[in-house]
């Protein structure tokens, strides 16, 4: 399969639990880079999921069957679009779901008004920072991190990532003609 051959769309509400599913296979390629913890921390919340779903900022990426495999999840942090969890079922990556998936939200992001999308990551783990770039985002320096992307630091480093290996990373987006509809 190709990315191509997935469908993208907002998730439904049932589905959820298995977004859950997909996110716990997809943190089991941190065993391979030896971040264990990673792969032992906890899916999403159901609650944030739910919430999120509700305000159409979670998207699936489905397989033929209509299974999601993959699975974006957007925030707004510091008025921006920030893309919270990203995840693809090992079993259907490097086929390009994971970049439909970015783009998708880029492009939603920007019909919805949002200048930049922005992302907290790992720096040197080559599915992470590597990739972003290579998708068009770049390093934020820790003095334009604004207070909810300090926040998000600060609540990685009491939930024992090591805050060092990690970026803050920023997509500009091209300004949209469309008037926003966000709050």
């Amino acid at each position: 399969m190709t990315g191509n051959t997935y469908t993208l769309r907002l998730a439904r509400r049932d589905e959820l639990p298995l977004l859950n599913e997909v996110e716990r296979a997809a943190a089991s390629l941190f065993r391979d880079v030896g971040l264990d913890f990673v792969a032992e921390v906890g899916p999403l919340s159901l609650d944030l999921l739910r919430s999120l779903q509700s305000k159409g900022r979670v998207w699936v990426g489905a397989a033929p069957d209509g299974l999601p495999v993959g699975f974006a999840v957007v925030q707004i942090i510091d008025g921006l679009a920030h893309l919270e969890e990203i995840s693809v079922h090992p079993a259907h990556g490097r086929q390009g779901l994971g970049t439909r998936l970015v783009e998708r939200i880029c492009e939603w992001a920007k019909d919805e008004g949002y200048p930049a999308v922005t992302h907290s990551t790992y720096r040197y783990i080559p599915w992470n920072a590597p990739f972003y770039e290579w998708l068009g985002f770049r390093v934020l320096e820790q003095g334009e991190l604004g207070p909810g992307l300090l926040a998000i630091r600060e609540h990685e480093a009491q939930d024992g990532l090591a805050v060092r290996e990690r970026v803050c990373m920023r997509r500009e987006l091209p300004a949209s003609t469309t008037p926003t509809t966000n709050p």
